[in-house]
């Protein structure tokens, strides 16, 4: 199991920045992928960006260029900092990880609302 503890989000203005953290525990493979999806109601959940345990990064066109993953392999997290923010970016965010042996876990997701 894999337990997965997210912070940041919360209310910004249109152009704003935020900033995003999820922190994995538990049964952490050497090679993993971490990221972020996003979920509006009623909307199935989206890519938002993936990082690798090798750095290998996989954005949505929809964030490149605003977005920016990273992550800190030796604290097994992944941080996402947010850019000029849209108020199509209101959604829930999801962290996920992903193991090498196909297992997959979710956070508990963090409400991110960007106001026009």
């Amino acid at each position: 199991q894999v337990q997965l503890v997210e912070s940041g989000g919360g209310l910004v203005q249109a152009g704003g920045s935020l900033n995003l953290s999820c922190a994995a525990s538990g049964s952490i493979f050497r090679f993993n992928a971490m990221g972020w999806y996003r979920q509006a109601p009623g909307k199935q959940r989206e890519l938002v960006v993936t990082i690798t345990s090798g750095g290998y990064r996989n954005y949505a066109d929809s964030v490149k260029g605003r977005f920016t993953i990273s992550r800190d392999n030796a604290k097994n997290t992944v941080y996402l900092q947010m850019n000029s923010l849209k108020p199509e970016d209101t959604d829930v965010y999801y962290c996920k990880h992903a193991n090498a042996d196909g297992r997959a876990y979710w956070g508990q997701g963090t409400q991110v609302t960007v106001s026009s």
